[in-house]
């Protein structure tokens, strides 16, 4: 049997549909997008409840306007109607950690269990995901023993990670030597880390962070421009280098620039409205108040109620 050519205007119209098609709920996390994305998913959800993807986009969206208490339901459901999915674990015993980081201490408390138990879960699930293993590190390092914390147990980790992300294991293990006060250690593995992963841009922000903490300044930007100039393995480090040097009151033509490029390549765990907000800061610490306005703009066009840039915008507005 033979087929025939689709007529021109079909095809035509058949290009045009698939160029102006609905984003995904994940494209529009990416895009930062959270107002687009929760209408979108919520309206999933309503026509299929036992959409377990749907609701682990709908927790993602909630976990990036810092919406804990909306996020945990949509998160408790996807990890509920897929129990070994590790990401969905993973998802859920990081919004419980981020409530917990807000509210009382004995709340804390009893969320920080329900965090271990969910990332010890996710790394059950898959012992390959570096993610899961990051977190659930991250998790032990900082945790008292009560809780199931404990330094050797993130240690353990992260020597697991090494196979899987060397430079996410030497930053766990940088952390750790911070901790214990060792900063000579600390330094080695994060150039450790920075050698394994060719310069990678979260090794670089993760060095210059670290200088940040120790009043470094001038080497602090030294990292962060080469930052701009090595493989871009994770672009929220990008962002969160600009960010940095804001909160430094330092190189703020670095800053900018770093926020520009990185909004050239928004990622969900960076969120392009933060990131607005961020340049918006920038711009008027250099006296630009009209861009710094357009800034703040922009971020409140992909999440109208973003708390930040609504008070920054009252601020350089006449």
């Amino acid at each position: 049997m033979r087929f025939r050519a689709l007529p021109a205007f079909v095809f035509v119209f058949l290009v045009l549909v698939h160029a102006y098609a609905e984003p995904s709920g994940k494209e529009l996390l990416d895009a930062g997008r959270v107002d687009d994305a929760v209408a979108q998913l919520q309206q999933q959800i309503a026509r299929n409840p036992e959409d377990a993807v749907a609701n682990n986009l709908l927790c993602r969206a909630y976990f990036m306007m810092e919406e804990w208490d909306k996020g945990i339901p949509a998160c408790e459901r996807a990890r509920n109607l897929d129990p070994q999915n590790s990401s969905y674990s993973l998802w859920l015993g990081s919004i419980y950690g981020e409530k917990a980081d807000h509210v009382g201490f004995l709340s804390a408390a009893g969320l920080a269990k329900k965090v271990r138990i969910s990332f010890e879960h996710a790394v059950e699930s898959d012992p390959k995901s570096w993610e899961a293993r990051s977190n659930l590190a991250e998790f032990y390092r900082d945790a008292p023993s009560i809780v199931g914390g404990g330094k050797d147990k993130a240690r353990e980790q992260a020597v697991a990670m090494m196979q899987l992300n060397p430079g996410i294991a030497h930053w766990i293990l940088a952390t750790i030597f911070e901790k214990n006060k060792d900063t000579t250690g600390a330094e080695r593995e994060l150039r450790a880390g920075l050698a394994a992963t060719n310069s990678g841009a979260r090794s670089w922000f993760e060095l210059g962070y670290f200088f940040f903490r120790g009043k470094r300044f001038d080497e602090m930007e030294q990292a962060f421009e080469h930052l701009l100039s090595g493989p871009v393995d994770h672009w929220e480090a990008v962002m969160d280098a600009g960010s940095v040097l804001l909160r430094a009151g330092r190189d703020y033509p670095l800053a900018a620039k770093l926020l520009r490029r990185y909004l050239e390549h928004p990622v969900e765990e960076g969120p392009a409205f933060r990131a607005y907000d961020l340049l918006g800061q920038v711009l008027e610490r250099q006296g630009d108040r009209v861009g710094a306005a357009d800034a703040y703009r922009a971020s409140l066009a992909l999440y109208h109620n973003y708390p930040h840039a609504l008070e920054d915008l009252k601020r350089v507005s006449p």
